[in-house]
């Protein structure tokens, strides 16, 4: 496979627009496409598409990316240099690169790649990595597709616990010095920021952040929705029970919880991308990011060596101006591609016990 099929790839996929929920077409079109270049493909009960290629006589490596987008359309654009649109970053440039990879890497694979497409990671449940890790046996190793940038590899992400508190209060004059339900709202968002403990930051990931996503309501009925940020390590279950004795006789309700994940730079897959970066002439950079994706799912139930890459500028995510730049894409293609060659004899030595189950870097924190 060459570059220009790729980007074509790359291309038709960002066209077919995806928002989480709305995934079948770019489904169909990509199972498609995996049959024509020599995978196996299939679209499984939740809907996410997964292509396989290799002899099946080695080890598994599992590369999984997502279909969905935010629902926010921008109009796709190819100039000679970048692809403008929704999901060219976040994160079809990252699957595409998968995909081309594994189609590079042949029939003849001494062993099996399994490329999946996972629906729905950009909404609180992660419905398609949940299933996949419900239905897949373990494969011996995981690259989850987010964008990195080219030269570089996600160590670990933060964890999330998405709350929701509800209260109500009975009517009366504005002027009644009662407390109204948006009152107590208000008071709880204080109490709640102060409960996640003495520092806090978004930008540190050894520290835990808070947001206040929403706050609605009136004097007699109101709601708001929190959502935090947690390091590896922190205490979510004494987070939740302190939370609703701060509530009072309003109501706490957690949404979604996934804990933070975190290997260490000596992990074999963070290795193999590594060395991939070296290979096509990259100065490799570790990151550690403050946000959440489908390798905090995937690392709760599957004790494997893994880390997060992929082409793209992470801080176009979800933008008006989301594009990918070309010549990063094709480079990304080709780390994975070498990442595989590196990683297929470590594979080989029994990957499962080469892993490293404690985070072991504390280099700075990345957004």
């Amino acid at each position: 496979m060459n570059g220009q099929e790729a980007v074509e790839l790359l291309h038709r996929m960002v066209a077919i627009a995806s928002p989480s929920g709305e995934e079948g077409d770019l489904a169909d079109f990509l199972a498609g496409w995996m049959s024509e270049f020599g995978m196996r493909s299939r679209i499984d009960e939740a809907g996410n598409v997964i292509g396989e290629i290799g002899n099946g006589a080695g080890p598994t490596i599992a590369m999984i990316g997502h279909l969905d987008t935010v629902d926010d359309p921008i109009p796709t654009r190819l100039t000679e240099t970048r692809l403008y649109g929704r999901g060219a970053v976040d994160a079809k440039g990252p699957l595409a690169a998968m995909l081309a990879s594994a189609v590079k890497a042949g029939p003849s694979f001494p062993g099996t790649l399994i490329v999946a497409g996972a629906v729905e990671e950009e909404t609180p449940g992660s419905r398609g990595a949940m299933h996949l890790r419900r239905s897949w046996s373990r494969p011996d190793a995981l690259i989850v597709g987010e964008p990195s940038g080219w030269d570089s590899v996600v160590l670990g992400y933060k964890g999330k616990i998405d709350i929701a508190y509800r209260v109500s209060r009975p009517a009366t004059h504005p002027s009644n010095p009662v407390e109204k339900a948006v009152e107590a709202a208000t008071a709880f968002w204080a109490a709640a920021l102060e409960a996640a403990g003495p520092e806090r930051s978004h930008t540190a990931f050894r520290l835990p952040g808070v947001t206040l996503c929403e706050l609605v309501g009136d004097m007699v009925e109101a709601r708001l929705e929190l959502s935090y940020r947690t390091p590896p390590g922190y205490d979510g279950d004494a987070l939740v029970a302190r939370l609703r004795h701060l509530a009072g006789d309003g109501s706490v309700e957690v949404l979604n919880a996934v804990r933070a994940v975190s290997v260490g730079r000596r992990d074999p897959v963070v290795r193999s991308l590594t060395a991939g970066i070296r290979r096509v002439g990259g100065t490799p950079h570790p990151k550690l990011k403050t946000a959440t994706s489908d390798m905090n799912t995937l690392g709760e139930v599957w004790d494997i060596p893994m880390a997060t890459y992929g082409p793209g500028d992470s801080s176009l995510d979800h933008s008006v101006s989301e594009h990918i730049v070309i010549d990063e894409f094709l480079r990304g293609i080709d780390v994975l591609g070498a990442a595989v060659d590196e990683l297929r004899p470590v594979a080989d030595d029994n990957l499962v016990d080469a892993a490293l189950p404690v985070p072991t870097w504390k280099g700075s924190a990345h957004p």
